[in-house]
């Protein structure tokens, strides 16, 4: 039953796919399968931008915010980059509450870094520590891995509140 479903939906996508005739059995699956291998297996890593949304892993209060602008580079930020963010979640005690716009380091992209002994370095999502125009963090506790390239943006006190630098 569900072999002959199938077949005749792919006699079906043929026609509606720039009428195939049937005499080129899997010409269409296989040039199907390569499109949505590639889709699904190569996931798109980008810059920082503005409209991303940002967990925060911090004390600060917040928990998740949206970048408004970064203050780095043309195409976004990335790894220990500033950038002006947006509280889209807050804790109801925190020190920072919902709608506030604050800035904050990334300490986590998911876009791949390189370090100079050739490795690369990218994390399953993207973090921040929200800091004061001066660059000091607001929270007094950071959670979760934080890279040691942050040192060279000057971020140390960040560094020192993290309890596990990768």
């Amino acid at each position: 039953m569900a072999a002959t479903f199938a077949s005749r939906c792919s006699r079906v996508g043929r026609s509606l796919f720039g009428g195939l005739s049937d005499s080129s059995p899997g010409l269409f699956t296989t040039s199907h399968e390569m499109t949505c291998n590639s889709y699904f297996s190569q996931q798109q890593r980008t810059f920082i931008q503005m409209r991303t949304v940002l967990k925060v892993v911090d004390n600060s209060g917040a928990k998740k915010v949206m970048c408004i602008r970064a203050l780095a580079g043309k195409k976004g930020a990335r790894l220990g980059d500033m950038i002006q963010a947006s509280v889209k979640e807050a804790h109801p005690n925190g020190k920072v509450k919902k709608g506030a716009v604050v800035f904050a380091v990334v300490v986590r992209a998911a876009m791949p870094k390189g370090r100079c002994d050739g490795s690369e370095v990218k994390f399953d999502d993207n973090a921040v520590v929200l800091v004061d125009k001066q660059g000091q963090p607001i929270g007094t506790r950071v959670f979760g891995p934080v890279p040691h390239e942050l040192r060279q943006k000057k971020h140390v006190k960040i560094l020192t509140l993290a309890g596990h630098i990768a």
